[in-house]
Formats: C-alpha cells, sequence, structure tokens
C-alpha cells in the first residue's frame, strides 16, 4: 500500500462561481427562491458546497459516509446502516464503553468525507451489557472549513410561472391539468467560494496531501453531473481557483489576509454585471506564499 504524505502546510483557496440562468440553491423558507442577503448579494450555504464536493469525490472512485439518497452505491439505507455494514465499525458502538478515540480512527480511515469536513456519529447502542439502548455521540473535527460564499456584486432573481400538462392525481377531480407553479432563478452572478484546510486537524483525522489534490480536483469540476431542472447543464461552472499552499502549519497570513488579497470589483462603465469579463480582477501579494491559479473558462 503506497504511503500517505501528511500535510504540512495550511491551505487556503477561493473559488469563483458564475452562475447563468439558475438557481443555484434555493432556499425552502422562501419558495425555494435563489437565497439571497437583505442587502440583494446571492448566497450558496456551505452545506450545499460540502454536498456538491461529496458528490464529486463520489465519482472520483471515493467512499462517502454522507450519501445523497438517489446516489447511494453501497445499498445502504441510513447512516447507521453504513457504520454497522462496515466491518471495521460494526459493534464498536458499545454506549458508554465506547473507544470514542479508535471508533473516530476507523471512520476516518473509511470515508474520506469524515476525514474531511468530519462529523458527529449518534447512534444507539445494540449491545446486551446495562448499556444496551442508551446513545453514544461520537464527534470528529474535520480539516476542511468552507464559507457561505456570496455573490461579487447583488443579483437579480427572474421568477417565472409553470404550468403542468397534466394532473399528478387522479383524485385531484375539478382541478384543470394547467396548474400553475413558479421557477426562480438568478439571472446572472459571481460567487466566491473561501475556504482553508487546518493541519493541526489534517493530524488528527489523518487527511493528507493526496487528500487535498482530491478536494482540489472536486473544486475544479465542482458542477459536473449536478445538472436538474432548477440547475440545467451549463448554467454553472467554475471560472477560476486561486489555491494557496503554505509551508507552514500556522503562516504569517491569516486566512482572512488571504482571502482580502482577491479584490473584485466591477470594471468602469459596467452598471449590472451580465459575464465574467465584466469583473476587475486583482491579486495582492502576500509574504512567503504565492497561489497556484487554476484559469478554467
Amino acid at each position: 500500500m503506497m504511503s500517505l504524505r501528511a500535510l504540512m502546510g495550511r491551505i487556503d483557496f477561493v473559488i469563483l462561481v458564475l452562475v447563468q440562468d439558475a438557481n443555484p440553491n434555493g432556499d425552502p423558507l422562501n419558495g425555494n427562491r435563489p437565497r439571497e442577503t437583505f442587502a440583494g448579494y446571492g448566497e450558496l450555504s456551505a452545506e450545499s458546497i460540502k454536498r456538491k464536493i461529496r458528490n464529486r469525490l463520489q465519482d472520483m472512485g471515493e467512499r462517502i459516509f454522507v450519501q445523497s439518497d438517489d446516489r447511494a452505491d453501497d445499498g445502504c439505507k441510513s447512516l447507521n446502516d453504513r457504520v454497522n455494514a462496515t466491518p471495521a465499525l460494526k459493534g464498536m458502538v458499545k454506549g458508554k464503553n465506547t473507544d470514542r478515540d479508535a471508533f473516530a480512527k476507523a471512520a476516518c480511515e473509511q470515508w474520506i468525507d469524515v476525514r474531511s469536513f468530519g462529523q458527529v456519529f449518534a447512534f444507539k447502542s445494540k449491545g446486551k451489557d446495562e448499556d444496551e439502548g442508551k446513545g453514544v455521540s461520537v464527534g470528529v473535527r474535520g480539516p476542511v472549513s468552507l464559507h457561505t460564499a456570496v455573490s461579487a456584486s447583488p443579483i437579480r432573481i427572474v421568477s417565472r410561472q409553470i404550468t403542468k400538462s397534466v394532473n399528478g392525481d387522479s383524485s385531484e377531480a375539478g382541478k384543470s391539468s394547467d396548474t400553475m407553479g413558479m421557477r426562480h432563478t438568478v439571472e446572472f452572478g459571481m460567487y466566491v467560494i473561501k475556504g482553508s484546510i487546518n493541519c493541526q486537524l489534517a493530524e488528527k483525522t489523518g487527511f493528507s496531501e493526496e487528500d487535498a489534490e482530491k478536494i482540489k480536483e472536486a473544486l475544479c469540476t465542482l458542477f459536473e453531473n449536478d445538472a436538474s431542472a432548477a440547475r440545467p447543464a451549463g448554467s454553472m461552472e467554475v471560472a477560476r481557483v486561486y489555491w494557496w499552499q503554505h509551508d507552514s502549519k500556522t503562516p504569517k497570513c491569516s486566512p482572512a489576509k488571504v482571502f482580502r488579497s482577491v479584490q473584485i470589483g466591477l470594471k468602469d462603465g459596467v452598471i449590472e454585471p451580465k459575464s465574467f469579463e465584466d469583473y476587475d480582477i486583482e491579486l495582492g501579494e502576500l509574504e512567503g506564499v504565492e497561489p497556484e491559479v487554476i484559469d478554467l473558462l
């Protein structure tokens, strides 16, 4: 088995994502309209970004613990089933007698999303001792952290009425087959994803340099196999990736300073951006580190 390289330096990254006539992340509390701030800037939740990273890692052949039901590739219908179907973990949940460190170590070895993002394992004991039926919680803190992504400019949300051509249920007597609905999309937006990979937490979960490369590949191809009615193929794409690989676990430049080094503004004369070319993007210098810049347009 090939030995893995330990992560020796913190990693920071900034991803520029373009959205054209799509709903990148609907808000279920607001009629599934695209998420936006009170100031009108678009948002992508960190959870939705992690979901897409997990899906891409799964496409790349990696083992994923938190799988979408429609993408489950192991026949398991719940997280508990997935734990019990894993020989290295089956039988390790024993109430207060559970070896939490051993459980966490084994889980990190099994699934790349656990050693990347962390996970809370909360299950009931199934042993035959006095702890039977009692709950146990094992927490894993992952080294990969993500911010809520925010658009570089305010977004314009377009709402369209849609119809269906047939009733969904024969019991819908008296209802016309053209019942009205709504579809909401972002006309155009450039969203900025920010994140970091912490070395100290990587040591605890076993997250390696090889894992970091897989995360980078997943970010570069974030929207492959992600098409849906809300996000038609080609309506979302990664435009550019900035990837800072520091040579120290605790470099002089804080993540906040690294993120501020990417300055985004509108070009002169542009009032409402319609494309990537409408933005003026400047990269400031940082002491001791330069990013790998990957242009994907």
